[in-house]
């Protein structure tokens, strides 16, 4: 089996996939926090499903670059796939961005794993480009080349947030002064959502109630918790938009990450779409793109794997 993974600044999710084709299996989820490292937490798995793989490629929720990668929310030190594949005793090692992992997992969705958040249609062959708000905010784009899919890994999460209403205004404001940039991934996270409600408090002169994520998502019959949610969304709109006007996605805008699947509704009733299309003067453009929410339960468990599939494809799963 080769291993495949998606690490994030909570969770590191594993598993083993029998070829480019196959489905994961042995998925196991492991605290981020309670391993010092990438190495240890994989070590960890294959010593609680009893693999032996020959390769594997690990998406890390962070920067991969000059022969390093680091995991930006999580307190492990930055490391080299090298140095984790010797710790494993593996011939082949990837390390690549979880965003990037999670575009090359694209084309292999199906229906069952979308929900459309609004109309629009995909031009066959153009970029595509996933979105997602989870621990932190991932973006990243695909792109059609005559030797395959091409991912486009970046760090967008850390543009500047686009506010866009007086009340945004007013809470990117408080952003700035709390943590000296109004930078995109203090709000569009889970302690971004948690945050905007925080400051729909102060604004309204009210107690600033320090609630979790999901605390925020299920008690939306609180209006400060239901406007920061519906916030959340339209801020989110505008960002995807942004992004598929960067990347020309007119293949469709997906979203990712843990947040959204909890607020299916919210999200599909809320400005998420008016906000994507609202770009004068190329509303006819962005109305024509299709975005929709990923609900597959480890696309990027997908995306590693065909990372493997493009980097050996002679070689056969162990």
């Amino acid at each position: 089996m080769w291993l495949v993974a998606d690490v994030g600044g909570t969770n590191a999710r594993f598993a083993l996939v029998d070829g480019p084709n196959g489905v994961p299996s042995e998925v196991r989820s492991l605290p981020t926090r309670e391993y010092p490292g990438l190495a240890e937490a994989a070590a960890a798995y294959l010593g609680m499903v009893g693999a032996r793989p020959a390769a594997a490629c690990l998406a890390v929720a962070g920067p991969v670059t000059d022969g390093t990668f680091h995991l930006t929310n999580a307190g492990w030190p930055k490391g080299t796939p090298e140095a984790v594949r010797d710790h494993l005793g593996l011939a082949h090692l990837e390390v690549l961005n979880d965003f990037e992992a999670l575009a090359l997992a694209l084309p292999r969705l199906g229906d069952d794993d979308l929900v459309s958040v609004g109309a629009g249609r995909a031009d066959p062959g153009a970029p595509l480009a996933v979105v997602g708000p989870g621990t932190g905010l991932g973006v990243a784009g695909l792109v059609a080349t005559p030797s395959g899919w091409v991912p486009l890994p970046g760090e967008g999460g850390q543009v500047d947030i686009p506010a866009a209403t007086d009340r945004e205004v007013e809470v990117a404001r408080l952003l700035r002064a709390e943590t000296g940039a109004a930078t995109a991934e203090f709000l569009l996270s889970g302690a971004g959502l948690a945050r905007i409600r925080r400051y729909l408090a102060m604004l309204d002169g009210g107690p600033a109630r320090d609630l979790t994520p999901r605390q925020v998502c299920e008690d939306l019959g609180d209006p400060l918790s239901r406007e920061a949610v519906e916030m959340f969304c339209a801020l989110l709109g505008s960002l995807a938009g942004n992004v598929a006007l960067t990347l020309g996605a007119r293949g469709g805008v997906y979203l990712g990450g843990g947040i959204l699947p909890r607020i299916v509704d919210v999200l599909q009733g809320s400005a998420f779409r008016a906000r994507f299309e609202r770009k004068p003067p190329v509303e006819e453009y962005m109305r024509a793109i299709p975005t929709a929410l990923i609900v597959h339960p480890g696309p990027a468990l997908v995306g590693a794997a065909v990372r493997l599939a493009q980097s050996l494809p002679h070689l056969e799963p162990a």
